[in-house]
């Protein structure tokens, strides 16, 4: 999440609204944030953005002297912090947009970015508001937490919002799956309806040992169960692999689980980690240079796809990679937190390169190389 900082004025709760540089009709302002290019304070708005507090100004609430302001653009939405933090919750022209519903997770990932937390405010309001403030045409959007669907009866309403709301936008929801092992569960959401849903649940490992200890919970089983209820629904499901070093050495026996008991999901996406949270704490445990498991990756993913299935690699770089395998290699990682280095500068890759997470900075392959030969990107 993008986050801008600035001066508050008559601020003392968040502000929740649309950006906005041009003038809308009265009783539409108060979902919307004005930025103001002079002195100006309309009225209406729930919130003003602007360069300099005016001499003479009224209750409306105001952020001023804001770092990096021209970075929003009408249509976004932000939140305003009493502090006067800025949080772009969301960015109309991107495809990288997610919702956090929650902090609270029943797993305790060793890799995990986004560490649990155990007591949270409720947010489902702040959900469904931002949700109908979001473009029509959203192209897809991101349901992500901690574990989503530890919100129960919140859960099932943040996806009718999603479905009344943006019926036209793919609905890609990550969930570790265990509460899908519940039959009755799975059903609520079936009868919901959305058109076009995406559910997204990681294996790390053909084995349970290894796959609980690196989930940090005996979700192995109930994960799987959750995967079955969900095909009986014609659901469609993808899975998520995060390698390091304690499950490389099995991509190749993984591949062949998934591909023998999970036949029916739509795409496998084999990642590279993104060292934060509790990737970095746990760092000593989890790295191993990527170059150094790409013939465990390249034959798990040929395994697969010479088995007619659909498989991708996200957040690698193309310069570690074996050639045979950039046509798997996507763009993967969200613009805010993407990343390039000197040796990528004068790479004729570069515009197809997944590149880095700005958390990777310090730590990345030391096989990282500019790529000088001319040919096409396959």
């Amino acid at each position: 999440m993008r986050s801008l900082a600035g001066y508050p004025f008559n601020i003392n709760k968040c502000i929740l609204g649309k950006v906005t540089t041009k003038q809308v009709l009265p009783f539409k302002r108060r979902n919307y944030i004005f930025i103001s290019t002079n002195c100006h304070i309309p009225s209406g708005y729930a919130a003003i953005l602007m360069n300099k507090l005016p001499s003479e100004v009224d209750l409306t609430p105001i952020v001023h002297i804001i770092q990096d302001i021209d970075h929003l653009k009408d249509g976004d939405i932000i939140l305003i912090e009493p502090s006067g933090q800025i949080n772009v919750l969301y960015e109309k022209n991107t495809y990288d947009n997610s919702i956090l519903v929650t902090q609270r997770c029943n797993c305790a990932c060793i890799m995990c970015p986004q560490p649990k937390l155990s007591n949270e405010y409720d947010q489902l309001d702040l959900n469904i508001k931002l949700i109908s403030l979001m473009d029509k045409n959203t192209k897809i959007l991101g349901i992500t937490g901690g574990e989503p669907t530890l919100l129960e009866n919140s859960f099932f309403e943040i996806i009718s919002a999603c479905k009344k709301y943006l019926p036209k936008t793919e609905l890609n929801l990550l969930t570790n799956g265990i509460n899908f092992h519940n039959l009755d569960f799975v059903q609520k959401l079936i009868k919901i309806k959305h058109p076009n849903l995406f559910i997204e649940i990681p294996i790390y490992a053909d084995t349970d040992s290894q796959h609980n200890k690196i989930i940090g919970a005996k979700g192995f089983y109930k994960t799987i169960q959750g995967l079955y209820n969900l095909a009986l629904f014609n659901q469609k499901i993808g899975l998520r692999i995060v390698i390091h070093k304690l499950n490389y050495e099995r991509l190749p026996q993984l591949a062949e689980f998934i591909y023998h008991n999970f036949p029916f999901v739509f795409h496998i996406a084999f990642m590279q980690m993104e060292i934060i949270g509790h990737a970095k704490e746990n760092i000593d445990e989890l790295w191993i240079d990527p170059y150094y498991y790409d013939n465990h990756l390249e034959t798990a993913i040929n395994y697969l796809n010479n088995r007619q299935m659909n498989v991708s690699i996200y957040n690698s770089q193309l310069c570690i990679l074996p050639k045979s395998l950039w046509k798997f290699s996507k763009k993967s990682i969200s613009s805010w937190k993407n990343i390039y280095i000197d040796e990528c500068t004068n790479c004729n890759q570069v515009n197809n390169c997944g590149g880095l997470f700005v958390s990777s900075i310090n730590k990345y392959s030391e096989y990282l190389k500019t790529i000088k030969f001319d040919t096409e990107f396959v």
